[in-house]
């Protein structure tokens, strides 16, 4: 797994948004800063 430093620049990518659509960082970075959420595991009951 990567880390990252705070203030680092992270590296493009794309993930699928809904049909044939894409997102891409470096287009997304075009429009200003990018928050990167990543939310990997929900373990609550509720």
């Amino acid at each position: 797994m990567s880390t990252f430093n705070v203030g680092e620049a992270a590296p493009d990518f794309e993930l699928p948004i809904r049909g044939q659509e894409r997102f891409h960082l470096s287009d997304a970075l075009k429009q200003g800063p990018v928050v990167l959420l990543a939310y990997v595991f929900d373990f609550s009951g509720g």
